[in-house]
């Protein structure tokens, strides 16, 4: 069918796959940083020029990468907000990020339409400081004559694909990155423009929410161009799952997600409902307190890095010796304890070795990670077989507890782009659908992720033993917190 590309543009740095569109085969690839921007105090900016974001993408492309590509599909992070005005030109830089600025925003929002129920409700979601609902609503309380002149409002997918068509009348996105707005509803498919409104102050214009197989366009030197996504909706395209199929990612905080055919409405606030890339949702259970946890541990036994915490918590035995850590060490969303702080019980003489506090720290986080998983099964999400991501899916204490404490076949993909190989399998989609080659209604069957597999085998009893007694602490600790 020929050859596409998919970019991937994060909040660090443009990555690009040019693959073959029948098979999924990764033919060449591109990268580059974006432009260094310093940050108040430091670290990753909340304001950026999408400017940037073009000049990452231009070095990425450089040295002919992209000859031969028939379609492009886009890829980028998510939550970012890019306000134009009449003419199409940024009022100010774009939002972007968890900013914490907005979180009085996040908790106006939740009193102005009455509360975590009412926003469940309303668009499967409630608001979180880092969504572009609550950062418009920054924007109208702190920045009110930017505010007012903002007359479009897109996200970094969809002002990336309008810049590559040549910044067309026509402005689009998808189910994907809309579902994450707080003002786009995943089970009725349509926008919320008195929420919009009620962010921002006044009504503004919004992309045309495509299809999964749409085309956005076309340039003018006939490149397709596929209607783009977020980055979490892209990895998911990527690694190929499907129903039955979860995915953990392993950040500082974490993360589970998993297909489901429905959108679901979570009264608790703990499920965020999105829609995926391929016309399935995609519902998410967010834990802040994953790899955090593992570095904290660290700290404490003096680990110089997680491979050595790993090594030592080896030296340990599934349970710890007794030990049981709650790691809500930030406060917690899953359960919603936000102001709570974490438990270590099971506290003998025995114990107090640095071998068991490591393992405990480990198991605590995965079992973190479980409660999250409940949640989903609680409401009927299928999980049979769990993808785990993040450089700590690699550390021997993690493989060596997950399949157990999770109850399911882990699955540890090879280290790839696949947010940006998500991108390049809905551009061949789109390709493929635009020439009749493929169905408009299923995703080209591209070969799936190379991966370790692992069995939780004869280490499933143990391993829900000490699930228990995690469920046991954490109940007697937080009575009541917990309900799934």
């Amino acid at each position: 069918m020929g050859i596409v590309a998919g970019l991937d543009s994060s909040p660090d740095f443009t990555r690009i796959v040019v693959c073959d569109a029948d098979t999924g085969a990764v033919l060449r690839q591109g990268y580059a940083p974006h432009p260094v921007e310093s940050a108040e105090g430091g670290g990753r900016p909340s304001d950026v020029d999408p400017q940037a974001w073009l000049l990452s993408l231009g070095e990425a492309a450089g040295g002919g990468l992209l000859e031969g590509v028939q379609a492009i599909g886009v890829s980028s992070q998510q939550n970012a907000v890019v306000p134009l005005d009449s003419q199409g030109n940024t009022v100010r830089p774009a939002m972007v990020g968890g900013d914490k600025r907005a979180q009085v925003a996040a908790a106006d929002l939740l009193d102005a339409l009455g509360g975590r129920e009412a926003w469940a409700q309303a668009v499967g979601c409630v608001p979180q400081a880092a969504q572009p609902v609550t950062k418009l609503r920054w924007l109208a309380k702190n920045e009110p004559e930017a505010a007012a002149r903002t007359t479009v409002l897109l996200q970094a997918h969809d002002w990336l694909v309008w810049q590559l068509l040549g910044r067309p009348v026509r402005r689009t996105t998808d189910r994907g990155g809309a579902s994450g707005t707080g003002y786009w509803s995943a089970a009725t498919g349509g926008y919320r423009p008195d929420l919009m409104e009620l962010a921002l102050g006044h009504q503004a214009m919004l992309p045309e929410v495509i299809g999964p197989s749409d085309a956005a366009g076309t340039t003018p030197e006939g490149l397709l161009i596929s209607a783009g996504t977020g980055e979490t909706m892209a990895a998911a395209l990527g690694l190929g799952i499907g129903r039955g199929d979860a995915v953990v990612s392993l950040g500082a905080s974490g993360s589970v997600m998993a297909v489901h055919p429905e959108a679901l409405v979570d009264q608790s606030g703990m499920i965020t409902s999105l829609a995926d890339a391929t016309g399935m949702h995609l519902p998410v259970v967010t834990t802040l307190n994953a790899v955090r946890t593992l570095r904290g541990a660290a700290e404490l036994v003096g680990a110089p890095d997680l491979e050595a915490l790993s090594d030592l918590a080896m030296k340990s035995t599934p349970g710890s010796h007794g030990l049981v850590m709650l790691p809500y060490l930030e406060g917690e969303r899953t359960p919603n304890l936000p102001h709570t702080a974490g438990t270590l019980a099971g506290l003998r003489r025995e114990s107090m070795k640095p071998e068991h506090f490591a393992r405990a720290a480990f198991e605590g986080m995965l079992c973190g990670l479980a409660d999250a998983l409940d949640v989903l099964r609680g409401r009927g999400v299928d999980v049979r077989r769990i993808f785990l991501l993040g450089a700590a899916a690699e550390l021997p204490a993690v493989q060596a507890a997950a399949p157990a404490l999770f109850g399911a076949q882990v699955v540890v993909p090879q280290p790839a782009d696949y947010a940006a190989i998500g991108a390049a399998r809905q551009a061949a989609w789109a390709l493929g659908a635009s020439q009749g080659t493929l169905d408009p209604r299923t995703p080209p069957a591209w070969q799936g992720a190379a991966a370790q597999v692992l069995d939780p085998g004869e280490e499933l009893a143990v391993g829900q033993a000490v699930r228990q007694q995690f469920v046991s602490v954490r109940e007697q600790t937080h009575p009541g917190a917990f309900r799934v």
